[in-house]
């Protein structure tokens, strides 16, 4: 049967995790098919017509779907299950929102966060905060999943899919959309930058947390920071990186004043290189970093800053 993939996007384009998750649909194997359902949002299917790997676009332009009620978008989703084997959406905080409604409806159980694909019905996914892994067998007619983005490459944007426009709409009734208040940054997003420096419980207060931004700047880098450094007020909770916040996988990741709990540990160890500032010696993060230095870091930023 068809797989059907479930597009991020912000209306006006397509979020790049939504290629990830086209690329482990494309690992199952099969017809794939994305669903865009938005309000206004002709732009992102468009977008969505050209990912590699992909025969269809179905387009849900209403007000319904405008902001992503997952009351709205589960039973839409849940209309179309019937004609697909597989539901995939990117386990990003929408996705984690209506993708268990999904499953609830269809009465089947959910296989959350997979990071490889075995064959059409096992896949591989993290446990424990990813210190083993599982894994999984369904054996449900129709798999529900949610994919963690950082375990499989975007595919190509060269393909020139099918545009369906779909007339019905879905209105639960049962929620509505009362605002939103968002971060504006001029730096990369945190979940999508290619170099992420983070700081943890080690930079003291909220203010130390400008001795990132020189480096931040210079290497084009998103600013991070571990559960601990949020919790204690140094910075917002939008900033967290670990299992309870973002999941990233940088070609570069710099911990500083970050000891490495295993929660902080499970959402960056993938990343493709790892540096470690920290002034213990024996601090858990120096297990996973491929660079490591013992250092003070009220002396080694700004000298670091000096020598970029």
């Amino acid at each position: 049967m068809s797989i059907l993939v479930i597009a991020e996007h912000d209306n006006a384009s397509l979020k790049a995790d939504t290629l990830k998750t086209v690329a482990a649909a494309a690992a199952i194997g099969g017809d794939i098919h994305v669903l865009v359902a938005g309000a206004n949002c002709s732009a992102a299917a468009d977008e969505a017509a050209k990912v590699a790997g992909v025969s269809k676009v179905l387009v849900a332009d209403n007000a319904a779907y405008e902001n992503q009620l997952a009351e709205n978008v589960s039973l839409l989703i849940t209309e179309l299950a019937s004609d697909y084997g597989h539901i995939l959406a990117n386990a990003s905080t929408t996705g984690k929102n209506f993708m268990p409604r999904v499953a609830a409806l269809l009465d089947v159980a959910q296989i959350s966060e997979i990071i490889a694909v075995e064959s059409a019905d096992t896949f591989v996914r993290p446990i424990y905060a990813g210190n083993a892994i599982a894994t999984v067998q369904s054996l449900d007619a129709t798999k529900v999943i949610t994919v963690r983005a950082t375990g499989f490459d975007a595919v190509e944007t060269t393909g020139s899919a099918e545009v369906v426009a779909l007339s019905n709409a879905t209105v639960a009734g049962t929620s509505s959309f009362v605002g939103a208040e968002l971060t504006v940054s001029e730096r990369p997003d945190l979940g999508a930058a290619s170099v992420v420096i983070s700081g943890g419980r080690g930079m003291q207060n909220g203010e130390n947390f400008h001795l990132l931004d020189g480096i931040a700047d210079k290497l084009g880098a998103a600013i991070g920071a571990s559960r601990a450094a949020v919790d204690a007020g140094f910075v917002a909770n939008d900033m967290q990186v670990g299992q309870t916040g973002k999941i990233v996988a940088p070609d570069l990741y710099i911990a500083v004043g970050i000891s490495g709990a295993i929660q902080h540990l499970a959402g960056m160890k993938d990343s493709k290189v790892i540096v470690a500032i920290n002034k213990d010696p024996e601090a858990p993060i120096f297990q996973v970093a491929d660079y490591g230095l013992v250092a003070d870091l009220f002396d080694a930023l700004p000298e670091l800053e000096g020598k970029l």
